[in-house]
């Protein structure tokens, strides 16, 4: 089976990963790991619901924490697109396709899509949110992990073809896959903003949010978000690394936060913005390059990922031997 090709004219306009909303357990406790570790700003804090944003971050909130009792999920992922129009065109297309689509009133944002997509991701769709201060040049206000902006979402879905299929369509350009071949791909990296990926799926039981990514600059901010946690008795949840990423080269790390949400903090992109850059493809049998140093992941970090609220999970067809996967990712 070929790879599909990039749609130059897509039914509208996404621009970027915008906004993940996660609920706790313990607001306080949540807001001491995100502002202290990861390092971001919070914007608000109302009615049990915190908004906060990177560094680097302009518009009002890329990540949404709302408190609740019992079992904690994710409720939404958020994407931009560039104009009102654009919000239109989605719902025609998403109503189109069979999906369920309503307007919705959500709070520090524009008018403002929710739908659940092809592969059953809810996903929320804005073109507006409020402006604000833009924390970048205030070194004395940055903590921890001085996380600049929210760049992807990994998720694991049982049908990747299905999904990198209907999200290739909506003109997201792939990058970089995981296969021994065309044939059997079991990670696609998908982007929108001109960087290696906006989204990722991999192959396994979901829909399901695998992790969540800010970005920063320094090296030095991984570990200085390491030793916070530490300090702050979140070190249990320094979860895998510091390493090096094979896709995207990048160094990272990964921590659970308080209710066991998983979110990336790393450090560097490189720009895919031409159409001759062809999808580079990672062999899942040479370890040693797509996976060149660090410590071993635990299993869970392969298994264990966040539920949708009210999203109902597929196993998959086929699944691939974990301890393959595995073997690619660390030795």
């Amino acid at each position: 089976m070929s790879l599909p090709q990039i749609n130059l004219s897509p039914p509208f306009n996404i621009t970027r990963t915008s906004h993940v909303c996660l609920e706790v357990c313990d607001l306080a406790a949540s807001r001491l790991f995100y502002e202290q570790v990861i390092g971001l700003v919070v914007t608000a804090e109302e009615d049990n619901v915190l908004y906060l944003r990177g560094v680097e971050e302009a518009c009002h909130h890329s990540l949404v924490l709302r408190q609740v009792s019992g079992e904690t999920r994710c409720t939404r992922i958020g994407m931009r697109v560039l104009t009102e129009e654009d919000l239109d065109k989605a719902h025609a297309y998403f109503s189109k396709q069979g999906c369920e689509v309503q307007w919705v009133d959500v709070a520090h944002q524009g008018r403002t899509l929710d739908m659940i997509d092809t592969s059953g991701i809810p996903l929320q769709l804005c073109a507006r949110m409020p402006v604000e201060p833009r924390q970048i040049t205030s070194f004395h206000n940055h903590r921890g992990g001085v996380a600049l902006r929210l760049d992807h979402y990994q998720i694991l879905v049982p049908d990747l073809r299905k999904a990198l299929n209907a999200y290739m369509d909506l003109g997201f350009w792939l990058t970089e896959y995981v296969g021994p071949d065309d044939e059997n791909v079991r990670a696609v990296f998908l982007q929108r903003k001109g960087n290696p990926h906006d989204i990722v799926f991999f192959n396994g039981d979901g829909p399901r949010l695998h992790h969540f990514a800010f970005m920063t600059t320094e090296t030095q901010n991984l570990l200085r978000a390491c030793d916070v946690a530490g300090e702050l008795g979140f070190g249990r949840g320094v979860e895998r690394g510091p390493g090096r990423h094979g896709p995207g080269h990048a160094l990272f790390v990964y921590f659970r936060d308080p209710d066991g949400h998983r979110v990336e903090l790393f450090n560097t992109h490189y720009q895919v913005l031409d159409l001759e850059n062809e999808p580079v493809r990672w062999d899942p049998n040479d370890p040693a390059v797509a996976f060149p140093w660090g410590m071993p992941a635990r299993k869970r970090w392969f298994e264990e990922a966040t539920l949708f609220r009210d999203g109902a999970v597929k196993e998959t067809p086929n699944r691939p031997n974990p301890m393959t996967l595995e073997r690619y990712l660390e030795e």
